[in-house]
């Protein structure tokens, strides 16, 4: 449930960003998360880093994965303190959250995928449809969580009127 006092609160403005930045960061780390676990480690699919040994690519992973959990660590705290002063507006942190994710997603899918080579999504197939899928899920949480993310704040600027 949103909480309508967040526009009366006098850091208002600046608790609204912590909590679209809280949201972001854990979307971030929530996609780096789910890709590793379910792409590199369950599925063996690729590593985050396949232009060398296996070797390099396992710890490649360690890297990805560190830095997945310390976005999602960062991000709670700036959830818990958001929170803590009462001027959580969930519907915004979701918006920001799918934010976060869809843009990660993209940027995995076009910069590290196309732009870079780091690794493809897999090998050995047609890789077209595994693409036009990752990025089209990527965008469509971009435009859904933007959408909340509209729609969050001119709630927000109804309950001030």
């Amino acid at each position: 449930m949103d909480r309508t006092s967040v526009d009366s609160h006098p850091a208002a403005a600046a608790s609204s960003r912590r909590t679209t930045g809280s949201g972001v960061v854990f979307g971030v780390g929530l996609a780096a998360f789910v890709d590793e676990t379910v792409f590199h480690q369950l599925l063996h699919w690729h590593h985050f880093y396949d232009r060398s040994t296996p070797a390099a690519g396992l710890v490649s992973d360690g890297v990805f994965h560190a830095f997945g959990w310390f976005a999602v660590v960062a991000a709670l705290f700036l959830l818990v303190d958001v929170g803590r002063r009462g001027v959580l507006r969930w519907r915004r942190w979701i918006g920001a959250l799918l934010l976060g994710a869809g843009g990660f997603q993209l940027y995995d899918g076009v910069i590290q995928h196309k732009l870079m080579r780091l690794h493809q999504i897999r090998y050995h197939v047609d890789v077209v449809p595994y693409d036009i899928a990752w990025n089209v899920a990527a965008v469509v949480m971009i435009i859904i969580g933007g959408v909340v993310l509209v729609h969050s704040s001119r709630r927000a600027g109804h309950a001030r009127a």
